[in-house]
C-alpha cells in the first residue's frame, strides 16, 4: 500500500468526518471505533484527539482503554511476569470488554458503558460508574492487539511501527512484549485488517494510506 505524509491534525479531522458518516454495521445506534497499536505508538493519544474532534462536532463520546480491562495478576502472571504468550492471549479480559463495553451498545442496548474494570496497581476492581452514551454517541476503544478478536468495530485504525521503531520506542522494561507483537503481525496482519493504516515510526511525521 502506498502511504502519504499527513499531519496528526489532518488525520484526526478526516477520521472525525468519516465517523460522522458511519452507520453501525449491526443496525444499532452507536458507532464503534478502534485505535489499535502497541503502547509505544500511543494509541490513547490518538483516541483522545478523535474524541475531542467529535465532541466539537456535537457528538457524545466515551473513550475506553483496554489497560482498564486487565485480568487479575494471578492470571496475568501465572507463567511469570514477562511471558509474551500470556500477554498475547491472556493479559486482557476480552470477556469483560464484550460484556461491559460492547454488549450495552448492541441494538436495543442500554448505552451504559463501563469505562474500566480492573486497577493493575491495586489488583482490585475499580468500581467505576458506567458512562451513559446517548444514541448516536461514539465509542472509541484504544489498546494493543485489538484486531482479530471479532470485536464489532465499525472503523478500525492501526498505528503501525516497523520492528526497528517498535524496539527503539518501547521502554526497556517492556521489551519482553515484543514477541507478542511479532506473533500479532504474523497471525492477524493488522496493517491489512484495519480500515485505516497509519505509519507512526516518526511520531512527528505520520503517513497513512487514506480511508478505505
Amino acid at each position: 500500500m502506498r502511504l502519504e505524509a499527513i499531519t496528526w491534525e489532518r488525520l484526526t479531522e478526516a477520521l472525525a468526518e468519516r465517523v460522522l458518516k458511519t452507520e453501525p454495521a449491526d443496525g444499532g445506534s452507536w458507532p464503534r471505533v478502534a485505535f489499535d497499536g502497541a503502547p509505544a505508538a500511543r494509541p490513547g493519544e490518538r483516541a483522545e484527539a478523535l474524541a475531542e474532534a467529535l465532541r466539537v462536532r456535537g457528538r457524545s463520546v466515551v473513550v475506553v482503554g483496554t489497560g482498564g480491562f486487565l485480568r487479575p495478576a494471578s492470571l496475568r502472571y501465572e507463567f511469570g511476569r514477562e511471558d509474551p504468550e500470556t500477554y498475547y492471549s491472556g493479559w486482557f479480559d476480552t470477556g469483560a470488554l464484550w460484556r461491559e463495553v460492547f454488549g450495552p451498545l448492541d441494538p436495543g442496548g442500554t448505552g451504559r458503558v463501563l469505562p474500566d474494570l480492573w486497577d493493575p496497581v491495586t489488583d482490585r476492581a475499580t468500581r467505576s460508574a458506567p458512562s451513559e452514551l446517548p444514541q448516536g454517541g461514539v465509542l472509541v476503544v484504544h489498546g494493543p492487539l485489538l484486531l482479530g478478536q471479532w470485536f464489532p468495530f465499525d472503523l478500525t485504525v492501526h498505528l503501525r511501527l516497523s520492528p526497528g521503531a517498535l524496539r527503539r520506542r518501547t521502554d526497556e522494561e517492556e521489551r519482553w512484549t515484543l514477541p507478542a507483537f511479532e506473533r500479532y503481525e504474523e497471525e492477524v496482519g493488522p496493517a491489512e485488517a484495519a480500515d485505516v493504516l497509519v505509519r507512526a515510526d516518526d511520531p512527528r511525521h505520520p503517513a497513512w494510506g487514506g480511508l478505505r
